[in-house]
């Protein structure tokens, strides 16, 4: 999946065009590599944002195309 498409669907990012410029600024990665929109991740991936006042490390647990927002929150772990 996506990495603007699953930061939206994981609710860590509100809209898809904020991840994708985030990418595109250099705020986000995973693995520790810098982050294109349309970077692939899979479970077991780490992904890093830094936003505007903090930035936020999680674990990828599982990918979906659709999630209900109250099982936002299953897709990742947090370690940061």
């Amino acid at each position: 999946m996506r990495i603007d498409k699953y930061l939206k669907n994981a609710r860590i990012i509100k809209r898809r065009t904020v991840a994708k410029d985030a990418c595109d600024q250099g705020r986000v990665s995973v693995n520790d590599k810098p982050a294109k929109a349309g970077s692939d991740v899979e479970p077991g991936d780490v992904i890093h944002v830094e936003f505007g006042n903090g930035s936020i490390t999680v674990k990828v647990l599982m990918t979906a195309e659709s999630v209900r927002k109250e099982n936002a929150a299953d897709m990742y772990e947090v370690l940061e």
